[in-house]
């Protein structure tokens, strides 16, 4: 089947190679990189209130910007470093934003120091299974694990910026019945 033949979930109709290609290669897959998966939740954040489009149109200039999303590097960020970011024309220059990600890799790195890894406080919540979900903006699960995170200090992680997230990392299967990568999860 050609490509662009392929049954999709009807939000990627009329996009662009790039976010076909996310759709199909990268959306739903389960991530269980520390790494990526603090990728995707900064990423996350700076979305709000924007496309996923426009953050994916960026991403190579935050991977750049956000030294290749290295949650070590970034929760020691300093005034200076900060301040540049608000300057970078590449990235989305939202002041809270950009502060709330060396705070975020904090409760990142607190998180991991806790439970041995992101990955495994994250799956935990479903005890490593994949979700099956279609058409929502919001859970149960994505309340209980935004409640949590506000706990521990995390910004820009509402329910319905971790509910995006955890369907962008595989925790939730929500691509749409019809589409071809519904069933290859």
């Amino acid at each position: 089947m050609n490509p662009v033949e392929k049954p999709r979930c009807h939000w990627v109709e009329g996009k662009k190679e790039r976010y076909l290609r996310y759709h199909d290669e990268e959306w739903g897959v389960p991530v269980h990189d520390d790494r990526k998966l603090f990728e995707m939740l900064l990423l996350e954040g700076f979305q709000a209130g924007l496309t996923w489009e426009c953050i994916l149109n960026k991403r190579e200039n935050f991977a750049r910007a956000f030294d290749q999303f290295d949650f070590e590097k970034i929760r020691h960020y300093s005034e200076e470093k900060l301040l540049s970011l608000q300057t970078d024309p590449g990235i989305v220059r939202n002041r809270l934003k950009i502060r709330a990600a060396p705070n975020n890799a904090q409760v990142f790195c607190a998180i991991r120091a806790e439970f041995g890894s992101f990955d495994r406080y994250l799956w935990g919540w479903t005890g490593g299974k994949v979700l099956r979900e279609v058409g929502l903006a919001r859970s149960a699960l994505s309340d209980k694990i935004a409640a949590d995170l506000k706990k521990r200090g995390m910004r820009f992680a509402g329910s319905t910026i971790i509910y995006s997230y955890l369907q962008a990392v595989g925790v939730i299967n929500a691509h749409e019945d019809g589409c071809f990568r519904a069933s290859q999860l």
